[in-house]
């Protein structure tokens, strides 16, 4: 029997944000009754906290989708911080001043922990690897794949492109808020045009009409089976990047905050950041707040 916990990411609200499954103490299963269990939760993602290789990091932590393992992810570490800062104790780890430092397969996650009068609120990381760009993703594909229109994506900023800060996804501008809303993933199309293992999904935004700082996202990742996620840190992270990497600024800390997750009912809150110096983006941070939901165990 393990103990779980469950905690929505991005949010302060229970039953917003994006629902996160965390099971202590899961050394002693395999890869494969981890993604037997993220698909009995079924939810976006699900982590399994075990024993750091190195005793000077907090844990290694392995995240896996219904269908797949991630390297990296956002809401994962976020929720993941949340609830050891909290829960911690019973698995032997303590909550310090200085946060977390996980280790996955992606690299190193410092995570800091955001805190209020009750306590602990939250987390904020910094991602494992530098922003990278893999290239860019033809307009009619991405625009097929969201059941969208070429007209729809708008390419004034950038064209439809392939960004990673530790985990891969495609990142599109919809034209404005209206047509994000009415956007709707085809997994059919994913199915022929993508590579799972190269791209998780299309995070798809917008800039919010009053305010270049404010951007509104969906993202659609179907061969994960995860038709829509609520909030996701990697992507938005990897968009606050790129942003940094489009301006024309040599040497600029763009913060910016995403709303995603409103048009199915969950609104999430990012909250992220991208430093750029002589040119090159050198990091990028993203976090939110925590609302704990549920606590039981489960049967191997």
């Amino acid at each position: 029997m393990l103990r779980f916990y469950t905690v929505d990411v991005f949010t302060a609200l229970r039953y917003s944000g994006n629902p996160l499954a965390v099971v202590l103490a899961a050394d002693d299963l395999s890869s494969e009754q981890m993604l037997a269990i993220a698909g009995e939760f079924n939810l976006s993602e699900t982590t399994f906290v075990c024993k750091p290789d190195d005793p000077n990091h907090t844990a290694r932590v392995r995240i896996f989708t219904p269908r797949a393992e991630m390297p990296f992810a956002g809401h994962p570490n976020v929720g993941t911080a949340w609830v050891l800062a909290n829960f911690g104790e019973s698995i032997g780890i303590q909550a310090k001043d200085d946060g977390f430092v996980f280790e996955e397969v992606a690299g190193l996650v410092p995570v800091e922990l955001l805190k209020s009068e009750g306590g602990v609120s939250g987390a904020r990381l910094t991602s494992p690897q530098p922003l990278t760009l893999g290239g860019e993703v033809p307009v009619d594909d991405v625009a097929a794949a969201c059941g969208l229109t070429e007209a729809n994506i708008n390419i004034t900023r950038h064209k439809p492109m392939h960004a990673s800060c530790g985990t891969g996804f495609i990142i599109a501008e919809a034209t404005d808020r209206k047509t994000l809303a009415a956007a709707s993933p085809r997994a059919e199309v994913f199915e022929d045009k993508f590579d799972r293992d190269w791209a998780t999904g299309i995070l798809l935004h917008t800039r919010d009409a009053s305010d270049d700082s404010v951007y509104h996202a969906r993202m659609f990742a179907p061969l994960h089976g995860v038709a829509e996620d609520p909030a996701t840190g990697s992507a938005n992270v990897a968009l606050a990047g790129l942003q940094a990497h489009l301006s024309d600024a040599t040497d600029v800390t763009l913060n910016i905050t995403v709303e995603q997750g409103r048009d199915m009912g969950r609104t999430s809150i990012l909250n992220a950041t991208a430093i750029k110096e002589n040119g090159v983006v050198t990091a990028t941070q993203i976090g939110g707040q925590c609302a704990g939901v549920m606590s039981g165990t489960l049967a191997v």
